[in-house]
Formats: structure tokens, C-alpha cells, sequence
């Protein structure tokens, strides 16, 4: 019998509470914590199997540094040294914008960020690439415009709505939300609530909806526009709440007037009297919606997340109960970067700008490929690997080979790991102290921080004192006296005092403060990330303090140091804070206080919208006559952090789904091997016929194609993706790519 110990699922946002019992050093069973009350109980197949992701073959042990086309052992001294030296010098020669941070935290484990931008800022430097703009930079530049902050979303409140509008989400399988396929099957199977599902498959979610929409791939936005149309020609919308709420929308409505929704809603394939049927119950029924990659990646990704604001403000759905909620946090998830702002800079090639702080992946190939003389030549790779999680593996395998420096700091030999110059072996999420501040839950604001519950083998470091030993060589952190450590040997309380005084002298100090927390009192407590947690909590925000004391704690200068103690005591996470469910709008940061729906730069694509334009933009090249979605959510990936193949033994992980009537056409058959080619090259894969599928629509999961133990296993989707097939935010288009599928 080993040791139990409470924890939580890294494998994807939702974090599920787990119950994980650890003999000789190793993960032997997993169940699922039923005091967790976020997941209360809940947990999928991906995180009963977190042992995969823990323990397997790739696991990196030690620094390694490429001589020639191997990689040979070499001490953290040597490491971070030459790491230092090639980073000065590159940044001397060639500015600050020859260098990018590409990292973030990924889904289980964000502390390393802090300490990742701050290296980035030290040098000089803006460029942080994450996936927050893979898949989210459309949504979140919406928000930044109709909520005045980039890092304010809302999300539905499943608890309280009788009508869940679902667009382009299989909340069965991709979650994204806590415990999704328990809140969708209670609201499918309550006669007095409706599930709504809008999706080109019949998708493990549509199956249990009461409507399912198959709209035709490529059309949502069409959709979008028709039911504001019918919902203010029929007179259904809240004219109390937009005139209490909103603003700016006198500016756009005439953009719905004389809409022929007839002709949109047969070029979306659908019939008019059900889309009718649904805006109405919409309009007037206490509703919510979620909407997840199948608009983020689709086509008019941007204008589709502004038109939902549109639809959510003219019912009065949005920051009400039962309605869209904007969910309280521990800590944003990214900042907010008005792109017109003259300080926020932009890429140099490609014209580029951050949302939430974050650069689009997409447009690095090009970066670095470029002949413009402040080009990228080096990337510190931090927990990611994006020749696999991004679009076009070829373009970035060709760049990364281009860079002067690539430093990859990763738990596993990744794809990207495996072109790098330098590998620096980190922590897992197991083997040290981290957490995530996604903002899922409503009106609680939950937080775990996790602990360790396995010993490394070899050498590895937590992600951010890798950052802090790269940045104390380069000399950003400014001198630390040694009343600063002797104090954090004392208590917290002498170490704030000591800490507060060493600020008002150091005006470096702020600029540095979680290098200078992990060298201090990281030190005393054996990790960077729980120092980088207390003093977090020490200077929290007011509303931070207003949302701490609706959840029970007490305000005032102590309120940091017994949430911290409750994290201590606590394994299983803890309410840190509760949002105001009476005022919910009142975390609007508009100029006016209220919803923003007059956004400048969507009206001309906002008003070209129509059917006889959508038609002609929908005729597919001969070439490529099917539509291939590429990546898909299902109950058998996660991404590329189960890198041991074992996990799915037994299972059809990966193939291509089509539908009979496709297959029939092409004299194809379930089972056989068969060839998916796009613009960007050409794959081999098996094929699945199966009636979820829709005609014409072809679909390929993520995270396969990886590299393990020496040995590819399954298709690498973004083969078959170009970084250039992307929207005006840098989002790849991936749930419309043009392709053809034939036999081998």
C-alpha cells in the first residue's frame, strides 16, 4: 500500500481534483478526490491515466546541449552559462526584437509564466508567444473592444440557465467547462430546460441535444446574423436592458435591417422555421451559450465572438442570472494589450499584435524566416512544443532550424525539443509546487495549488527557477542583502517587513520581484512557485479583498497570509473568493459601465455578410473538394502531454471521419488506409466512416503524429495546416481547410 495524496489533472484547463496514491516513487492508482469542490467527484479517462504522462521513456533528466546532431550531457552551470552568453549576445548585436519567450504554462501549470515574461521584459523584449492566441486571440480582442479589457470573459451559468445554446462545442468530450458532461446530461434529460446544439456533426453532445442544428461548415457567422435579424424583426430583444446595459448599438442595428435571413439560413443548410424556433426561444427564455473551436478556428472567428456579444446583449443575456456571467479570478489570464496603443508593439513582418499579451503562433515561421535585419534568431521554448501544437510543422521545422539559439525547457524529448540547441530538464506537474488561474467556476473563485508528490529523477528544476538562474546570469536581479534572507528564514512576517524595506531602497526591485521572491524566499521554502504564490497573495488587489470576504475570509493586511495557509492546508483546493451575483456587470471596464457593441473595425465585414457573398466564398477549389476540420476533442488525446502511446492501447485514437455517402462516393472503405492531402502537404491515416460525420466535412483529432521511444505514432494533423491560412488576429482557420481524401 502506498501514500495518498490529493492533487489535481494537468492534462487539460479543467483541473480535476485527483486522489493519486504514490509506491516507490511511482503513480500506481488514480480516483478521482471527492472533497475537490470544483469537480466534486468528476474525472475523465485522460486523468485516471495521468501515470502516462508522469513516468515515460522521453522524460528528460538532465541539461543537454546539441554538439554537432547529438546531444551530450553538460551541468546546469555550463547550461546556463553559454544560454546567458548566446542570449547577450544575440540581443546586443541584433536589438530586443531578435529574441521571443514561447511558453505560458500550457494547461496544468502556470507559475512559470511569471517568471518567463519577466526574463522576456528584462531583455528588452515583447514577444511572448502562447497558445492563447492559437486558439482565442478573436474572442478575446472582442472582449477587450465590448468589455474594455481583454482578460474580461464570460461563460455560461449552467447552474442557474434553462436553455444552454451550444455553437461549435462538444462539451461531452472537450469539457471546458468543470464537470461539462454531468451539466450537459442533467439539462438534456430536465423536461423543463433545453439543450440546443449548433454543429456540421452529430457530435457526442448533439446526440443528447433536444435540437441539433447541422449547419454547414463555414457558416456560423451567417447564422449568427440571421437570428439577430429575426430576433429584432420580431420584436423579441430586451429593450429595458439595452438601454440599461449597452451601448453603441444604434450605430450597427441598421447593418440587421433588411437582411434576407431566408436566403442566409439555406445557404447555412438549415431550415428557416427550426432558426427561427431557436432565436425565439433564445430571445425569451433564461438562456446562456458556449461556444468553443469550431468558432475560435472557423471562419469570421472574430466577427462570429462580436456578433454572440450582439446576440447575448439584445436578449439581456449577458451578466444576469442564469445568463452569460463573467467569471471572478485569482489572477487574469494574460494582460490586456489595446493594439492602439503606440507602446504595444507589432511584428515586424508579418504586422502582428498580442492579444492578452500573447503573439499569435502562427506568425512566427515567418519572423524568423525573414531578411529583415531585427528578425527572430532565438526562442526560449518554455513547457511547449509547437512543432506539433501549431499550425504547419513543416514552416516551423524549417525556421526553428534558421534560429541562432533555441532553448527548450520541457519535462519530455518533444518534436521541438529534439531541434534545439539546448535542452534544460524541468519539474512535472507532480514533482513540484504549481497551479492555474483559470476563471471556471461561478460565483466562487476556486484555487489548488498543487504540491509535490513524486521526487524527480536526475536533475530537474521547476520551470521558473530555470527562468530566475537565466536572468541572475544575465544580471537583472539586482543585489539582495542578507537581511532579506535571514528574515525569510524567520517568519513571513519579518520577511515582508525586511522585503518592503528593500523595495523603498532598490528601485529595481519591482521589476524583479518574482526573480528576487524565488532567490529569497524560495530558497527557505524549496520552490520559486510557492514564493511566487505568497507574495502574489500579498499584494492582491482590492477587488480581490471585496471577493475574499464575500467567500468568508477576513479583509485586511493579514487576508494574504491566511488564504496562503489555507492553500497549505488544504491539498484539494479551496473558494478563494466570490464574485458579487447581484452586480455581475459592474466588472465592465467600458468608459461608460456598460456593453460596448459598436465595433469600428467589423462593421465593413459585418455588413458584406450575406448569402449570394457566402456562396461564392464557399465554392471549394476542384483540387480539393471536401472540408477537413483538423483537430478535434476527443476522450483519446491531450494534446501532446501523453506522450507514451500505452494510454490508448486497444482504442481507434486516430483516423480520418467521413461520412458513408462520401466514402460510398470514392469507393472507400472503414478500416483502410488512405491518403488526406491539403495545401500544405499530404498525409497517411485510417479511415472512419461513421454517421457523425457530415457530407462534405472530414475530421482529424490533435496531439497524434507524436515521436516516442523512437517511433511515430498516429498523424500529425498540422501537416496538413498552413501557418498563412489564418484570420486577421493570426488564428488558424483549422475548422475549414480545403482537402481531398483518396486511396493509398
Amino acid at each position: 500500500m502506498g501514500t495518498i495524496h490529493k492533487t489535481g489533472c494537468v492534462l487539460c484547463a479543467q483541473n480535476c481534483g485527483l486522489e493519486v496514491e504514490v509506491e516507490n516513487n511511482r503513480i500506481v492508482k488514480v480516483k478521482p478526490d471527492k472533497s475537490n469542490v470544483r469537480s466534486e467527484g468528476y474525472l475523465c479517462r485522460k486523468g485516471l491515466n495521468i501515470a502516462y504522462h508522469q513516468h515515460n521513456a522521453d522524460r528528460l533528466k538532465y541539461p543537454l546541449k546539441k554538439v554537432v546532431d547529438n546531444f551530450e550531457r553538460i551541468s546546469w552551470d555550463q547550461a546556463i552559462d553559454e544560454i546567458a552568453a548566446k542570449l547577450k549576445n544575440i540581443v546586443d548585436q541584433y536589438g530586443p526584437r531578435s529574441f521571443a519567450y514561447m511558453g505560458g504554462g500550457g494547461q496544468g501549470c502556470h507559475f512559470e509564466a511569471a517568471f518567463g515574461v519577466r526574463l522576456l521584459r528584462g531583455l528588452g523584449s515583447q514577444y511572448h508567444y502562447s497558445a492563447l492566441a492559437q486558439e482565442f486571440a478573436g474572442a478575446f480582442w472582442v472582449c477587450g473592444r465590448t468589455h474594455g479589457r481583454q482578460n474580461l470573459h464570460d461563460q455560461p451559468d449552467v447552474a442557474q440557465t434553462d436553455l444552454l445554446l451550444v455553437l461549435g462545442w462538444n462539451g461531452m468530450q472537450s469539457h471546458q467547462i468543470p464537470q461539462a458532461p454531468r451539466h450537459l446530461q442533467r439539462i438534456a434529460k430536465d423536461p423543463d430546460k433545453l439543450l440546443i446544439v449548433v454543429d456540421p456533426r452529430l457530435s457526442e453532445t448533439a446526440r443528447i441535444a433536444d435540437m441539433h442544428l447541422p449547419i454547414r461548415p463555414g457558416t456560423d457567422a451567417l447564422l449568427l446574423k440571421a437570428m439577430i435579424a429575426i430576433i429584432l424583426k420580431e420584436g423579441w430583444e430586451n429593450k429595458a436592458y439595452m438601454e440599461n446595459h449597452t451601448s453603441g448599438f444604434e450605430q450597427v442595428k441598421s447593418l440587421f435591417q433588411n437582411f434576407d435571413t431566408h436566403a442566409a439560413v439555406k445557404t447555412c443548410q438549415l431550415d428557416f422555421a427550426q432558426v427561427q424556433e431557436v432565436a425565439r426561444l433564445y430571445a425569451t427564455r433564461k438562456s446562456s451559450l458556449r461556444y468553443d473551436l469550431g468558432i475560435f478556428m472557423g471562419r469570421h472567428s472574430g466577427l462570429s465572438s462580436y456578433l454572440i456579444v450582439i446576440l447575448q446583449a439584445i436578449c439581456g443575456r449577458l451578466g444576469v442570472e442564469g445568463g452569460n456571467v463573467i467569471n471572478g479570478h485569482m489572477m487574469p489570464i494574460g494582460s490586456h494589450t489595446d493594439e492602439r496603443n503606440p507602446k504595444i508593439w507589432r511584428t515586424m513582418t508579418t504586422n502582428s499584435f498580442p492579444v492578452c499579451g500573447s503573439f499569435p503562433p502562427n506568425v512566427m515561421p515567418e519572423e524568423i524566416m525573414s531578411d529583415h535585419p531585427e528578425r527572430l534568431r532565438a526562442v526560449l521554448v518554455a513547457g511547449s512544443n509547437p512543432l506539433r501544437s501549431y499550425a504547419d510543422t513543416t514552416a516551423y521545422e524549417n525556421a526553428f532550424k534558421r534560429l541562432d539559439l533555441l532553448v527548450t525547457a520541457e519535462i519530455a524529448m518533444t518534436e521541438t525539443a529534439a531541434l534545439s540547441h539546448y535542452l534544460l530538464p524541468s519539474k512535472s506537474g507532480y514533482e513540484s509546487w504549481d497551479g492555474t488561474f483559470f476563471p471556471m467556476t461561478y460565483p466562487g473563485i476556486f484555487f489548488q495549488m498543487r504540491r509535490p508528490i513524486i521526487e524527480p529523477e536526475g536533475e530537474p528544476l521547476e520551470l521558473g527557477e530555470i527562468h530566475l538562474r537565466i536572468a541572475d546570469k544575465l544580471g537583472m536581479i539586482p543585489p539582495t542583502p542578507d537581511s532579506l534572507y535571514q528574515a525569510a528564514q524567520e517568519s513571513h512576517a519579518a520577511f515582508a517587513k525586511s522585503l518592503m524595506e528593500y523595495a523603498i531602497k532598490e528601485p529595481r526591485a519591482l521589476k524583479s520581484m518574482p526573480f528576487i521572491l524565488g532567490k529569497t524566499l524560495g530558497k527557505v521554502m524549496g520552490s520559486v512557485h510557492l514564493a511566487a504564490l505568497w507574495g502574489m497573495l500579498q499584494v492582491a488587489p482590492k477587488s480581490f479583498h471585496e471577493n475574499a470576504a464575500r467567500a468568508g475570509f477576513k479583509p485586511g493586511a493579514t487576508l494574504g497570509e491566511e488564504i496562503f495557509q489555507q492553500l497549505m492546508d488544504h491539498p484539494e483546493g479551496i473558494w478563494v473568493g466570490k464574485v458579487d451575483p447581484e452586480n455581475n456587470l459592474a466588472s465592465l471596464k467600458t468608459d461608460d459601465e456598460k456593453i460596448c457593441l459598436y465595433i469600428p473595425e467589423l462593421l465593413d465585414e459585418l455588413q458584406s455578410l450575406d448569402a449570394v457573398s457566402e456562396e461564392l466564398a464557399l465554392v471549394m477549389p476542384r483540387e480539393y473538394p471536401l472540408i477537413l476540420m483538423a483537430g478535434r476533442h476527443i476522450s483519446m488525446n491531450a494534446n501532446t502531454l501523453m506522450r507514451d502511446p500505452a494510454w490508448n492501447e486497444g482504442k481507434r485514437a486516430c483516423t480520418v471521419a467521413m461520412h458513408p455517402a462520401d466514402a460510398e462516393a470514392l469507393k472507400l472503405t472503414d478500416g483502410q488506409q488512405v491518403k488526406v492531402t491539403t495545401e500544405a502537404g499530404s498525409e497517411e491515416i485510417e479511415l472512419e466512416v461513421t454517421d457523425a460525420a457530415k457530407k462534405g466535412h472530414v475530421v482529424i483529432p490533435h496531439g497524434f503524429g507524436l515521436v516516442y521511444n523512437g517511433k511515430e505514432y498516429g498523424t500529425n494533423v498540422n501537416r496538413l495546416t498552413k501557418n498563412t491560412h489564418r484570420d486577421q488576429f493570426g488564428t488558424p482557420i483549422h475548422r475549414y481547410v480545403p482537402c481531398r481524401v483518396e486511396a493509398l
